[in-house]
């Protein structure tokens, strides 16, 4: 073997042993099956015994600045819905928008994507602040032009039940804070007519799940998913199995 042949030998070799273990950003992950629980009560920070049972799933900060801040979120589902549990790591409450249904996206939020139905370009979109505003919205995205519809009669059982955990600091403008958690419950019944019944064990749907945070002065993106350029990109959301 001369020179020339080896050194092309240990070259494919470092290339092949770099795709493997460093995969691209913008793999889609694996299908996370989401485990079936008994109803429980909200606290903001989690503090019910079922989240015991699932893990954490960490979200991938997709924009360079800003601060690292580890963001993860954890999943359940009754008969009734599905629970979702975000924590991020945060400095402040970057956000000027107190009050349900306004542009909560120009500010500090988590955020869920369900799309139970690939086939159709329609799926449902939930935002929350560290100060428990919120934004529902039904999203036609056809060929790339969406926009964005609130829910009627949103109340009683329809309703999303929420609570917002701040530690370190108070749910303020501008409050200095060491971390935020918001806990979320999503009735099925919302999500008619995207869906005609809840999901049985074996189902999957579409779904994504995202953190914005500002305190750099400009846009910092989380994904679970992730995406190349905005969260409206559904095909690449991920996929999940109720188990």
């Amino acid at each position: 073997m001369n020179i020339f042949t080896l050194i092309l030998l240990l070259i494919m070799q470092q290339t092949t042993h770099a795709q493997t273990t460093a995969p691209p950003m913008h793999l889609k992950p694996a299908p996370l099956k989401i485990k079936k629980t008994q109803p429980f009560t909200l606290t903001g920070k989690g503090e019910a015994t079922a989240w015991n049972s699932t893990d954490w799933i960490a979200l991938q900060k997709l924009d360079a600045g800003g601060a690292p801040n580890d963001t993860r979120f954890k999943i359940l589902y009754t008969d009734q819905g599905i629970y979702v549990l975000f924590s991020g790591d945060d400095q402040r409450i970057t956000t000027q928008y107190d009050t349900d249904f306004s542009n909560l996206f120009l500010g500090d939020v988590f955020e869920v994507f369900f799309h139970p139905d690939p086939q159709v370009p329609v799926y449902f979109e939930y935002e929350i602040n560290a100060l428990d505003k919120e934004l529902v919205l039904l999203i036609p995205n056809i060929n790339g032009r969406l926009s964005g519809w609130t829910p009627w009669h949103y109340e009683g059982r329809k309703k999303v039940q929420k609570k917002v955990w701040i530690d370190g600091g108070s749910a303020a403008m501008n409050s200095s804070i060491k971390a935020w958690r918001a806990e979320l419950f999503f009735p099925f019944e919302l999500l008619h007519p995207l869906i005609k019944t809840a999901p049985q064990k074996g189902d999957r749907w579409n779904a994504n799940f995202y953190r914005l945070d500002y305190d750099s002065g400009k846009m910092i993106k989380w994904a679970w998913s992730p995406v190349e350029t905005n969260f409206h990109e559904y095909k690449r959301f991920g996929a999940i199995e109720f188990d």
